[in-house]
């Protein structure tokens, strides 16, 4: 049980590390000297500008920034949720409430995700002026990759808070 429990915690803490890492990283949205993420656009490494109202499609960047936020928030908060009923659960009982939290970081990533990736034409035309870089010819990063993973991760961790049972 105790190695159960183990796996638990540390899938769980590997869904939240996938979120921070997709939230904050800048590469949602890579080329050869270009990075992009929900908050900056990068040349260079160095020279990155901040995403404001001029930008293309600013509403739907509002929109997956703030339920990638929301997706972190409620991943954190289902962990401790989950550690305070381990203490306070009574034997049998389901982690519901765990759960509940878990799904709904779920369905932030996925409403996340699914903007982006229906949006990514229109946020990254060439015709922008905001634009000092072809990034037309990028391609989807590893953060986007890792947005994807912790939808998956936060899935699965919540449909298994949901089937598991406090034991002793």
């Amino acid at each position: 049980m105790l190695i159960l429990l183990a796996f638990i915690i540390l899938f769980h803490i590997t869904s939240a590390a996938f979120l921070f890492i997709a939230t904050i990283d800048n590469a949602w949205w890579v080329g050869n000297d270009f990075g992009t993420d929900l908050w900056f656009l990068c040349r260079n490494e160095t020279n990155c500008t901040v995403i404001d109202e001029k930008f293309p499609e600013y509403q739907a960047i509002q929109a997956m920034q703030a339920t990638m936020i929301l997706a972190t928030i409620f991943c954190c908060a289902a962990f401790f949720i989950f550690i305070v009923q381990l203490f306070r659960l009574k034997q049998g009982e389901r982690f519901v409430l765990t759960s509940v939290v878990q799904l709904l970081s779920c369905l932030c990533v996925m409403i996340a995700v699914s903007i982006y990736t229906d949006r990514h034409e229109n946020l990254h035309r060439d015709d922008f002026l905001f634009y000092n870089v072809d990034v037309g010819s990028g391609q989807f990063g590893y953060s986007f990759i890792l947005a994807w993973i912790a939808f998956a991760f936060t899935l699965i961790s919540g449909l298994m808070y949901l089937i598991l049972r406090k034991r002793k």
